[in-house]
């Protein structure tokens, strides 16, 4: 699926790389989603911990149930999304945006590093997905429903594991537009 992560160049991938939330339904391949988690497993981790977990879910019905889930915690909490409260209530809204996939990054321990070398893990997943013509977006607003405990028991998430990171990756439904970035703010430099 897609073409092969070595045809497209770095600054291409990081400049290209798009969140996306339009996807066709199909399933990531199982030789696909392992390239995606041997790039993943690459990036730099704090004393070597390589302290992240994987979860791959691909029922298209749990991942229906997951985002329920997601939506009803997040409406209870309405008033802390501002706009974004909208989105939940349009008909038919799935958090996952339809992804046939969703990749859940997890920490096993609860280091002083392990969140950030889950989200480091998380970039050379992303980049390695859009090099190989897949789209990925993180979707942060799931992250409190995966930490439920009884969620976590469903996806066999080990209770002492932390869900940091889900993505969905999938093929684009259509083509994603740049968002617009500020120039880095350089607060100092002597």
């Amino acid at each position: 699926m897609g073409q092969s992560m070595d045809t497209v160049p770095l600054r291409n991938a990081i400049f290209g790389r798009r969140s996306v939330r339009a996807f066709s339904p199909d399933r990531i391949d199982a030789l696909t989603l392992r390239a995606l988690l041997a790039a993943a497993v690459r990036a730099p981790t704090a004393m070597h911990g390589e302290p992240w977990q994987f979860v791959i879910v691909q029922n298209p019905e749990l991942l229906k149930h997951l985002s329920q889930r997601a939506i009803e915690g997040l409406a209870a909490d309405a008033a802390r999304l501002g706009a974004g409260r909208d989105i939940l209530s349009q008909p038919g809204f799935n958090v996952f945006y339809d992804a046939g996939s969703l990749i859940v990054i997890c920490a096993k321990s609860d280091g002083q590093f392990a969140q950030a070398d889950c989200w480091l893990a998380a970039q050379n997943l992303m980049l390695t997905a859009y090099a190989m013509g897949l789209g990925s977006c993180v979707i942060g607003m799931a992250v409190p429903m995966l930490n439920l405990p009884g969620v976590k028991l469903e996806l066999g998430i080990p209770p002492e594991s932390t869900a940091v990171v889900p993505i969905i990756v999938g093929k684009p439904r259509s083509e994603s537009w740049p968002a617009a970035r500020h120039e880095p703010q350089i607060v100092a430099w002597r």
